[in-house]
C-alpha cells in the first residue's frame, strides 16, 4: 500500500523544535553533556497550590464526564476577573471568552474559521511557527510582516502593499513577542486598530508573555486600547506565567463575534479542556500571586547573567524587558544556521537559528533562559572558549 502525504503536509517545512529535538539527540547520544538554551518550556515547577487544586478536582467523579466545548463557567468568569484586575478590561463571560487547551490551539485553529481557499493572513516574521502552518493548514496565505531592529521589531503596517492589505482577512501579532523579546507601544496597537478598521482585517494577538517581565516593566494587553475589541481578540495562555506549559490551558478574549466563530471551529474538533485542570486553572488565576513574581526574579537574575556575560565576550546584547528569550545578533562571518550548529556541536549548547522562525530572522539566534543560574554561567564560559 503506498501511503502519500496530503500536499498541505508536503507543503509543511520541518516544525522547527522537532528539528531541534533530533540534531539535540544526535549530539547528545555521542556523550556531550547538553545545556539546552533552545526550546521555550519553563525549567521551574508549577506551584504547589495549583497542583494541590488539580488532586482534588481530578478525584471528583464529575470532573470525568465531557466538560463543555467552550469552558467552565467558573473559569471563563476567572479569567474575566482577571483582565479586569490585570488590564482594567472588562469582558462578557458568556460571549467574549473561551477555553483554549493551551493557546497554540486555539492559533491554529483560527484560521479555520475565517480564512478561504487563497485568502492572505498577514504573519509576523520572525515568529512563533503557529501562525504561519495555522494559515496554510485553512489553505491561506501567509504574507510576511518583517520585525526589524531598526523599528523595534514592530511590523511596518505603511510597508503593507494595498493590494495586500485589502485582500487580508487576518492579521497575527505577538508582544512582548518570541522569539525578540520585543515589546510594543501603545501607539502601535493604535496603528494596528486603525489598520484593521480600514482593510477590515481581524486581528489576533498572542500575549502569551505578558506576565513574563522585568524592572518593573508591565505590558499591556491589546484590550486595552479604544476600538481593538471591535476588531479583534487576544490569546492568553497560563503556560509561561504559572509554569503550566505541559497542562495545556488557556484562553482567547474579545470580539464576540471572533470568539464564537473559533468556540463553532473548536466544537467540531475537540471536546474542551479537562475540567479538572480548569479548576487548577482558576487555583492560579485566582490564588497567591507571589509565585509571579518569583518567576520574574529567577529569570531576571539569569537574564543578566547571560547578557552580561555575552558582552563581555564582545557581543553586542540589550537586556530584554520581557519574555525569557535573547534575541542575539550573530557574528560577522556567519549565519543563523552556522552558529548555532557549532554551539551545538563545539559547546554543547542548544540555540534556535533565528531563521526557523521565518526568513527575517537570518542573522539572529535565540537563547532561552531555561536552566538555572549556575548553568547559565558555564553556558557563557563554554562560548567565550569557543572563541568565536
Amino acid at each position: 500500500m503506498k501511503i502519500e502525504k496530503s500536499e498541505r503536509l508536503k507543503r509543511l517545512p520541518p516544525y522547527l523544535f522537532k528539528e531541534l529535538d533530533r540534531q539535540k539527540e544526535e549530539v547528545r547520544a555521542k556523550g556531550v553533556d547538553i545545556i539546552d538554551l533552545g526550546v521555550g518550556d519553563p525549567d521551574l515547577p508549577t506551584p504547589p497550590h495549583i497542583i494541590e487544586a488539580l488532586k482534588q478536582a481530578a478525584e471528583d467523579p464529575a470532573n470525568h464526564q465531557y466538560p463543555s466545548y467552550s469552558g467552565m463557567d467558573d473559569f471563563n468568569a476567572a479569567v474575566a476577573r482577571w483582565y479586569k484586575g490585570r488590564f482594567n478590561v472588562d469582558l462578557d463571560v458568556g460571549s467574549q471568552v473561551v477555553t483554549l487547551i493551551g493557546s497554540k490551539e486555539g492559533i491554529a485553529h483560527i484560521p479555520l474559521a475565517f480564512i478561504n481557499s487563497g485568502d492572505i493572513a498577514l504573519v509576523p516574521s520572525p515568529a512563533y511557527p503557529v501562525y504561519h502552518i495555522g494559515t496554510q493548514f485553512a489553505d491561506g496565505k501567509p504574507y510576511p510582516m518583517d520585525l526589524l531592529k531598526e523599528n523595534g521589531f514592530l511590523p511596518d503596517l505603511e510597508a503593507i502593499p494595498a493590494e495586500v492589505a485589502e485582500k487580508a482577512k487576518m492579521m497575527f501579532i505577538n508582544y512582548p513577542n518570541n522569539p525578540t523579546a520585543a515589546v510594543a507601544t501603545r501607539s502601535f496597537f493604535e496603528s494596528v486598530v486603525a489598520f484593521a478598521k480600514e482593510y477590515n482585517v481581524i486581528v489576533c494577538h498572542d500575549a502569551a508573555y505578558s506576565e513574563m517581565s522585568y524592572d518593573g516593566f508591565k505590558p499591556m494587553s491589546f484590550l486595552e486600547v479604544e476600538g481593538a475589541r471591535s476588531v479583534g481578540i487576544e490569546f492568553h495562555s497560563l503556560s509561561k506565567t504559572y509554569n503550566m506549559t505541559g497542562w495545556r490551558i488557556g484562553f482567547a478574549v474579545g470580539c464576540e463575534e471572533v470568539i464564537n466563530s473559533l468556540g463553532q471551529v473548536k466544537s467540531n474538533i475537540d471536546s474542551g479542556a479537562f475540567q479538572a485542570v480548569q479548576i487548577a486553572g482558576i487555583a492560579a488565576l485566582e490564588g497567591d500571586q507571589t509565585c509571579i513574581e518569583e518567576m520574574r526574579k529567577t529569570y531576571q537574575e539569569r537574564r543578566d547573567i547571560l547578557v552580561d556575560g555575552l558582552n563581555s565576550i564582545g557581543f553586542s546584547v540589550e537586556k530584554p524587558r520581557a519574555t525569557f528569550y535573547v534575541w542575539m545578533e550573530v557574528p560577522d562571518g556567519y549565519t543563523s544556521t552556522r552558529l548555532s550548529s557549532r554551539l551545538l556541536t563545539e559547546a554543547g549548547i542548544v540555540s534556535t537559528p533565528g531563521n526557523g522562525f521565518g526568513a527575517a530572522g537570518e542573522g539572529y539566534i535565540r537563547i532561552a533562559l531555561t536552566v538555572n543560574s549556575d548553568r547559565t554561567r558555564e553556558a557563557v564560559e563554554r562560548i567565550r572558549a569557543v572563541a568565536l
